[in-house]
This record gives structure tokens, C-alpha cells and sequence, in this order.
């Protein structure tokens, strides 16, 4: 029997970084040179018929590296946090018994915080307080309880941008349902991980460059069908606005655009400045994450990666 000290090291890597930065196409290239699996961290990609708005890997790319937790929910329906945890250690797992390495990407930072920390002891959704937020939300606008929020979780306020409807409507439920501050019951719940984690921050040198490039691959969305995949979506399913899965940024665009709500026009400038957004608030995440090795984006990423991520454990 192989001695503790012996044993091979069960080592998980990841791999984040802000949308449009190149993460897909590196692990792709990544797993042209390691046995690994990938493992999707995006909470956008499990819905099943959002193909083009998120990026999603294509069937060839899916037939020559395995990837899972796409396509795991119809767009009506709800996908936590604390479920996509349960679901990546299980597949985490399995990728292990196939004597494989699990590559864990994407750029939900939520994610790779409840798999390193554990989840937070947080009140379930209550749709009742929910409606009621949103109906506040209707009549003073988000960011006046932007501004309500600041002055009961101030940290949780500094960290959610003002137009930020889904965690404004989040950290205000959990604060009526729990009676204390979002940010006062983080990290209530940390377990430790049954493997080690070796997680990689694909940073981009420039933003200037990073927007152009997030305005580019918009506009390859839009050349590829994605109105017609959102018209798809809402005669298929029963859909709102207010839908988890709509709320995506270029999916939140076209879904006003097609209730009358915005211009025609306006749509794209909208989408790609929504994006520019998400890409800001994920370098924030990615800042906080101190355990995190950066990676600059660009040639030569994947020499430095395979550098990082030392595979001479193989």
C-alpha cells in the first residue's frame, strides 16, 4: 500500500479571468498538452439554448476535450450557486477516477469563491420579499436602493455597482429574511476542499485593448443569430425579464429591445457597455482573490501557463 507521503497529489486547476480575455481558447490549448477535463464555471453557460450569447464551446470542441456543466437547465428554471458546488465536486470526482485532470474555468467569480470558502449561511429566496424589492425597485429605482443598502451593509453597497438589479435585490432580501448585513455572513459556512487547488488569474494588459475586444466578439454574436436565439427562447419558454437567465448581459439588451423598452439602435451600444461592466467587476473579484497566480493575457500565455500550473506531478 502506497504510503501517504507517496500517494499522488489530487490537484485541481483553474482557470479565471474577465469575459472576453481568451480563457476558452487557452484551456483549449491547454488540454492539447495535459489529460484534463474541462470544467465549466459560468453560470450563464448551464442553460440549455443559450449557445451563442455565452460563448458556449462548439460540438467539436466539445467532442475533442470533454466538457462538463453546460447545458444543465432550461432557461425557466433556477440554478444556485450552492448546486453548481454540489455538482462541480461530483464531477470533480469523476474526472479524478478516470485517472484525468479537472480544469476548472470561467468567470463566475461566485463560483470559484463557494468552491475555495464553502457557502455562506444565507436565507433561501422568498419570492413574496422578492416582489416586493422589485416593485420598490419599479417605483424609486435601483439605484435609490442602492443607496438603502449603503446604509445598512455598507460593504456589500461598495461592492455591488448601483445598477446592479440582481445582487441590490439579493443583498436586500437577505438582510429583511436574516435580520443582519449580506457581508456579515460571508464565509460562515468555509470547508476545506478534499484535493488541492491550483487556480490561475488570465489578466489582460491592457483595457483598452480587453474593450475592444469584448466589442468585437458582441459583434460576432449578433452576426451569428443571437436576436433570433433570444426570439427562440421567449416563444419556447415562459420568460421574463426579470428570469435568472435573461438577465445576462447581451441577453438583458435584446430582451428590452424586443419588449419595445429600448431602441433598436441603442441595443448594441448597451450590451457592449453592460459587458464592459461585467469585465470590470470580475478584475474586482479577481484583485480580492490573494491565493490567485496571474497570467497575462496574450502570445505566449500558455508556455507561462503550463509554467504555473507545473504538471511535473503528471
Amino acid at each position: 500500500m502506497a504510503s501517504a507521503a507517496s500517494a499522488p497529489r489530487r490537484r485541481v486547476f483553474a482557470l479565471l479571468g474577465p469575459t472576453a480575455s481568451g480563457k476558452s481558447r487557452l484551456a483549449l490549448e491547454l488540454a492539447a498538452k495535459l489529460p484534463v477535463e474541462i470544467v465549466s464555471a459560468d453560470s450563464a453557460q448551464v442553460y440549455r439554448g443559450m449557445d451563442i450569447g455565452t460563448a458556449k464551446p462548439e460540438a467539436a470542441e466539445r467532442e475533442r476535450v470533454p466538457h462538463h456543466l453546460l447545458d444543465l437547465v432550461d432557461p425557466d428554471e433556477s440554478y444556485s450557486t450552492g448546486r453548481w458546488r454540489e455538482d462541480a465536486l461530483k464531477t470533480i470526482e469523476a474526472v479524478f477516477s478516470r485517472n484525468r485532470i479537472p480544469l476548472s474555468v470561467g468567470g463566475t467569480m461566485l463560483y470559484y469563491r463557494a468552491l475555495v470558502s464553502g457557502l455562506d449561511e444565507l436565507p433561501q429566496a422568498d419570492a413574496a420579499v422578492r416582489s416586493a424589492i422589485a416593485a420598490d425597485a419599479a417605483r424609486r429605482g435601483w439605484p435609490a436602493l442602492h443607496a438603502e443598502l449603503a446604509k445598512i451593509d455598507p460593504p456589500s453597497a461598495r461592492r455591488i455597482a448601483p445598477n446592479d438589479e440582481q445582487r441590490i435585490q439579493r443583498a436586500l432580501e437577505v438582510y429583511r429574511l436574516a435580520g443582519a448585513p449580506l457581508s456579515s455572513l460571508h464565509g460562515k459556512s468555509a470547508s476545506a476542499l478534499p484535493f488541492e487547488l491550483k487556480a490561475v488569474a488570465l489578466m489582460p494588459p491592457d483595457r483598452k485593448e480587453l474593450h475592444g475586444k469584448i466589442e468585437q466578439r458582441f459583434d460576432r454574436m449578433l452576426a451569428a443569430g443571437l436576436v433570433d436565439e433570444v426570439r427562440g427562447l421567449r416563444k419556447r419558454y415562459r420568460l421574463s425579464g426579470q428570469s435568472p437567465s435573461m438577465r445576462a448581459v447581451g441577453y438583458r439588451q435584446i430582451w428590452e429591445m424586443l419588449e419595445g423598452k429600448t431602441a433598436a439602435g441603442d441595443m448594441r451600444e448597451r450590451a457592449v457597455a453592460a459587458t464592459r461592466q461585467l469585465a470590470k467587476r470580475q478584475l474586482t473579484w479577481l484583485r480580492s482573490f490573494r491565493e490567485l497566480e496571474s497570467l497575462e493575457a496574450g502570445r505566449g500565455a500558455l508556455e507561462r501557463l503550463l509554467v504555473l500550473l507545473d504538471p511535473a506531478h503528471i
